[in-house]
């Protein structure tokens, strides 16, 4: 996540937030008794842990907290079917892993899928950068084999992301994680991906990105083994990714996500998951970070 004021507050906003001079903050942050950090000489306070701060200095009882039953973020086919079929009555708003970890935060949606790839491995950082010490759990969903999409039988013998400079490309939207993802990987291959032809319309959805090869708008683009292979499409493998879930705590225990946990534990889940190229979810479930307690 960038340094951005969306998740950062200066030394003067906090001043206002808790109605104290400002001197006051820079006393607090040098007796190590408020979340902060340093960089070039300025003081950041992380907007979500200063709200934990905060939470956890009052007294008195807890409202629960009322979260819309929606699930955002990344789309993934597998997990929009068991939303679906498991009857747990929980909405889909899927619009990139990005846009899905923001609405979170902002405590908007109950649930979000998750792959964003980072130096040290998917998901862990960006979690903790938006939702830092909140009560959340990040649970594992499953590995998926990601690359290039192309035409049955692969006509234009792409092989990989070096083969694109000439050719049409379906890109995704920008708060898509696989959107920046491909950007990296582009760099790596000498390849500029926002110079690439193709559509000018982003698609939102691993299906939506994956239709757009197979009606010929585009001759590759990005997305995952199990969508070609429904599709009937050409897949060139790049990566295997982590795509987890990541809930309020509190919601895990609530009816709408229990009918959807005992759904994916159900045979007619993993025998749906079976049927789908480049899945593996024999890590489902697993708790991957468990934030602070209440």
């Amino acid at each position: 996540m960038t340094l951005s004021g969306e998740h950062y507050l200066t030394t003067r906003e906090l001043a206002e937030l808790l109605r104290i001079k400002e001197r006051k903050i820079y006393d607090l942050a040098a007796n190590g008794e408020v979340p902060c950090i340093r960089v070039v000489g300025k003081l950041l306070f992380p907007r979500a842990e200063i709200e934990t701060w905060l939470a956890n200095a009052r007294s008195g009882p807890v409202a629960p907290l009322e979260i819309p039953d929606v699930f955002a973020g990344s789309h993934d086919p597998l997990l929009e079917w068991a939303l679906r079929e498991s009857g747990c009555g929980i909405a889909a708003m899927f619009d990139g892993s990005f846009d899905g970890l923001q609405r979170f935060a902002e405590g908007k949606v109950l649930a979000c899928g998750l792959h964003i790839h980072q130096d040290d491995g998917w998901n862990l950082n960006a979690v903790r950068d938006a939702v830092g010490g909140q009560p959340v759990v990040l649970l594992g969903f499953a590995k998926r084999q990601r690359g290039l999409l192309v035409a049955f039988g692969n006509p234009k013998s792409i092989a990989g992301i070096a083969d694109l400079a000439e050719l049409r490309f379906a890109k995704r939207q920008h708060s898509a994680a696989s959107s920046q993802l491909f950007d990296s990987l582009s760099r790596d291959a000498g390849i500029d991906a926002g110079a690439l032809d193709g559509p000018r319309t982003a698609a939102r959805t691993e299906d939506d990105v994956a239709l757009m090869v197979l009606e010929g708008q585009a001759d590759a683009a990005f997305g995952l083994a199990g969508v070609a292979k429904r599709l009937g499409l050409g897949f060139v493998p790049l990566l295997t990714e982590q795509f987890d879930l990541l809930v309020w705590r509190h919601c895990v225990f609530e009816a709408p996500f229990q009918r959807l946990i005992r759904f994916l534990g159900s045979n007619q889940f993993q025998s749906k998951a079976l049927t789908l190229d480049g899945y593996d979810i024999a890590e489902l479930g697993t708790v991957r970070l468990n934030g602070a307690a209440r």
